[in-house]
């Protein structure tokens, strides 16, 4: 079986995870104000969970046959999370919200990558899909809480 829905939903994941843990990392060096204390680590954690699901997810396209993009163009150029340069005049509450926008966005990516192995029949791609995009929802319903607003995915 060529698997070709997976492997493009694996790549757009690359690209995205990828995207996403420079965002992370951007919030990490920007942050100042009131919780900086706690979440500073918390996106060093953060960036550290994107990294992992990031290489579990390039492996196994590879495993499956396929090509990861690897290029700071490719995953520019494919991604979907929207990135600005970064200023200090944002609040750390712009920031966060700018983080649970994009774990939001890849809740749903995971999905279409639990859609795609659903219909291939890939159930080991299928798993690290569903397990990745459990671990996304839990983040976001923390990131929320801690922005004060009321779990809605």
């Amino acid at each position: 079986m060529s698997r070709e829905k997976t492997k493009a939903v694996l790549n757009q994941s690359v690209a995205d995870l990828s995207k996403a843990a420079a965002l992370v990392h951007q919030v990490h060096w920007y942050l100042r104000g009131p919780g900086f204390m706690k979440l500073h680590p918390k996106m060093d954690e953060l960036m550290a969970g994107l990294n992992g699901y990031l290489d579990d997810l390039s492996e196994r396209l590879i495993t499956i046959g396929g090509s990861p993009v690897s290029t700071l163009k490719e995953f520019d150029e494919l991604s979907k999370i929207e990135m600005t340069p970064a200023t200090w005049g944002k609040s750390t509450e712009e920031r966060l919200t700018e983080v649970v926008k994009a774990y939001k966005y890849l809740s749903e990516l995971f999905q279409d990558g639990i859609d795609a192995t659903d219909e291939e029949h890939d159930a080991v791609t299928n798993d690290i899909f569903t397990s990745a995009k459990g671990a996304i929802e839990k983040t976001v319903w923390m990131l929320e809480s801690e922005l004060g607003l009321a779990p809605g995915l």
